[in-house]
This record gives C-alpha cells, structure tokens and sequence, in this order.
C-alpha cells in the first residue's frame, strides 16, 4: 500500500472519529436539556445573583396573617391538595411554583398521564405549592398565584385551574402572576369558578401565609429543585429515563401489589 494511500485512510479514519465525537456531544447535550428541566429552576439562581441582590428586600418573604389552609387540605400540617379517589394508591407528591418553566415542563409531558391514572382510581397526588421563583427572581407571582389555585380549591376546582395556570404560565422573568386581576380572569376559563367568593380569596389573600408555610416546609425538606415528584416518598423525576410511559408503568405495578 502506497503512503499516499495509507495517509488518506488515516485521514478518514480521523474525520469519521471527530464526526462521532460531535454526534456523541449533541446527544449528551441533548440528554442534559430534557432532565435538566428538573432543576432548572434552582440552576437558575446563580445566573440571576445579582437580580436577587436587586430585589432584595423588595418582596418579603413571609406572609402577615393567620395560616388558613383550604378546603379539603391534606397531609402533615394540612399542606397538601389532594387529587384522586381516597385511598389511592400509591401517592405522587408534587413540589411545584406556578412560575417555574421546568414544572410547566413536567406539566405538558405528564399531565394526560396524571389524568388518566388519577381518574382511573389508580393514582392519589398530592400538590405542594412553593414560591421558589419569588426568592431567586424577586416578585410575588408564584405567591399570588398558589393563593388563588388555594382559592380554587375551595371552590372545588383546583385541578382545572391548576391546569390553565400551567396554560398561560409567563415567562420566568416576567412577574404577570403578581396581578390579581389576571388571576380572576384566568378563573374564567375554569365554569363556575369566577365568582364572588373566589374573587374576595384572591384579592385579600387568604392563603399566603399557607402557601409560605408550604414553602417553608419545601426548604426544611432540603429538595434540589422545582418540580420535586416523589412516588411513595421515592424521588424519581431525578431519573433520567423516566416518562409517562414508565411512570405509568410503575403506578399499574404499585396497584397490584
């Protein structure tokens, strides 16, 4: 074999290792986008330092007021919103700021799934509702909104609006959630929901301190992000290869143990 032939194979060879080293590193980087959704909201605190130095002082992190926990609220210290057949099992606990894009993330992805083992019987979730966002971002929109999806509950209508939340989450940046008027027009979507008494909740804020006590058991809990999912107090949001499909999967297995 001439020189010339052997330096042109190796040549080939180079390139087509340098073709599978970029192929590697696009899917690496694509691997980290779709399970970095899971703690980006937490991620994102050190790119946002210096807005957190901003606002400091700005929003305060506790709510005045007596804690009133809606109606129907479960778990320890009644911190939780349930949704599904009592005695469901098993139970999926949900961390989650209405402000955070990686939740509306897990919201799009799951939500039919979530629906459909929920309203089959076959899954209990309970709801934990946080203000992450508030802390690193500054505003009150993660408070404001926890409130009036507190409010819908009340009402009856908590997984609904919960849903059209999620529907017509703002940008991250962008503090919308804070007005309280939007939050009764977005009830709107929501039949029977837009009324007087839901209306009075959201305005005088009846549930902020609830929902800072929430958060504050969010913290003590020492959980790495938002959303947090733990099925059976298992955290597995954290796997890489969770979908609906698995997560399906394991709830049918749980309910033939």
């Amino acid at each position: 074999m001439s020189e010339k032939n052997r330096d042109g194979k190796r040549t080939a060879r180079e390139r087509l290792a340098v073709e599978r080293e970029k192929q590697k590193a696009a899917e690496k980087r694509r691997r980290t986008l779709i399970v970095g959704a899971s703690v980006v909201c937490v991620l994102g605190l050190a790119a946002v330092i210096g807005v957190v130095a901003a606002n400091a002082g700005k929003d305060k992190e506790k709510s005045s007021g007596p804690v009133v926990a809606p109606s129907g609220a479960q778990g320890k210290d009644g911190l939780a919103i349930a949704v599904g057949k009592e005695g469901a099992k098993p139970t999926l606990t949900i961390w989650e700021d209405f402000r955070c894009p990686a939740c509306q993330a897990f919201e799009t992805a799951y939500r039919p799934t979530l629906h459909q083992l929920t309203d089959s019987g076959k899954l209990r979730i309970e709801y934990h509702l946080v203000r992450l966002i508030d802390g690193n971002l500054g505003g009150t929109g993660s408070l404001r909104a926890g409130n009036a999806a507190a409010c819908a509950q009340n009402a009856g209508k908590f997984r609904d609006y919960h849903d059209v939340l999620y529907e017509n989450q703002p940008k991250e940046t962008v503090d919308t959630f804070a007005n309280n008027a939007k939050l009764i027009d977005l009830a709107r979507k929501v039949g029977g929901l837009d009324t007087a008494a839901f209306r009075a909740c959201v305005d005088g804020g009846k549930h902020d301190s609830w929902v800072d006590k929430s958060n504050a058991a969010f913290k003590a809990g020492r959980f790495s992000g938002t959303p947090t999912v733990l099925l059976d107090g298992k955290n597995i949001y954290q796997d890489q290869t969770l979908t609906p499909a698995k997560l399906k999967q394991m709830v049918l297995t749980a309910n033939k143990g």
